[in-house]
């Protein structure tokens, strides 16, 4: 990358609260390689018209994976993607999507990563909501408990809905049961893989190399041990009774039925050398 660039630093307001520092090491070093614009949103309306609004100048966007994937998410919903390249600095307490994508998860290191490194194009999983999926998707959800700062308003809501317990009549303590395995029909290319009558434990999808999707059902033991189905597919569809599933950092469901593409060298990542 050329150090005239000209770039729009877009802060997400969650890195500002969980490490100011960091940002502004970031900010510094951006600043003395190129051109910058510095945006502060308040919040995701203010993040999205940055983005929109950034004419020619290149985004690099400070914050954690739910900051990354809501710029990719605007750009695509926007048709911008194919045209634009993203650079990423993540700042904050989820950043396993950062570390699998490639980019250093230093604030020096990614910021230089931003300046100095290349852009590469990615594969994307597309739903037909329109919704994306950088990284994974799983089925059921595991539940990853958020971590402090990570969402203040999240955390205070939480510790209101604590105080009400204590106040409140405490009944007997049960033992919540744990999900047991689900009855869905999954497609790979249309090609099906496990059947309603067949319940699986598990469903994970990520994009793979050469514009497909790796897939692996695991499939509920019954009798003897059933092991994982393991395919590569352009398309996948499951459908069944109403399921939830997490793609990358958000839950999305209930849904009866729900397909994801991919779609190859969809969105351009700016990672080292």
């Amino acid at each position: 990358m050329a150090a005239f660039d000209q770039l729009l630093v877009v802060v997400d307001p969650v890195a500002r609260r969980a490490d100011g520092e960091s940002v502004r090491i970031a900010k510094d070093v951006l600043g003395a390689g190129a051109t910058v614009k510095v945006c502060l949103p308040d919040g995701p309306e203010e993040f999205a018209k940055a983005l929109v609004r950034r004419g020619s100048r290149r985004p690099v966007v400070i914050g954690d994976d739910r900051a990354l994937l809501r710029a990719v998410t605007l750009l695509h919903r926007e048709r911008e993607l194919a045209g634009s390249v993203l650079s990423f600095v993540p700042v904050g307490a989820s950043l396993s999507l950062a570390r699998s994508l490639g980019v250093p998860t230093d604030a020096v290191a990614a910021a230089r990563a931003a300046l100095e490194g290349v852009a590469r194009r990615l594969d994307l999983l597309v739903d037909d909501s329109d919704g994306v999926v950088l990284g994974d998707l799983r089925i059921p959800p595991v539940a990853h408990p958020a971590a402090p700062g990570s969402d203040p308003a999240h955390h205070w809501l939480r510790t209101c809905q604590s105080l009400v317990r204590t106040l409140a009549a405490r009944p007997p303590r049960t033992t919540a049961p744990a999900p047991g395995p689900q009855r869905l029909r999954v497609e790979a290319d249309g090609v099906t893989l496990v059947d309603l009558d067949r319940p699986v434990e598990g469903v994970s999808v990520a994009p793979d190399a050469a514009g497909r999707a790796s897939v692996e059902v695991r499939p509920s033991s019954v009798g003897a041990e059933a092991g994982p189905l393991r395919v590569l597919a352009h398309s996948v569809t499951v459908s069944g009774p109403d399921f939830r599933y997490r793609a990358d950092q958000v839950v999305g469901g209930p849904v009866r039925t729900r397909t994801w593409t991919v779609r190859a060298g969809a969105w351009g990542l700016t990672l080292p050398k």
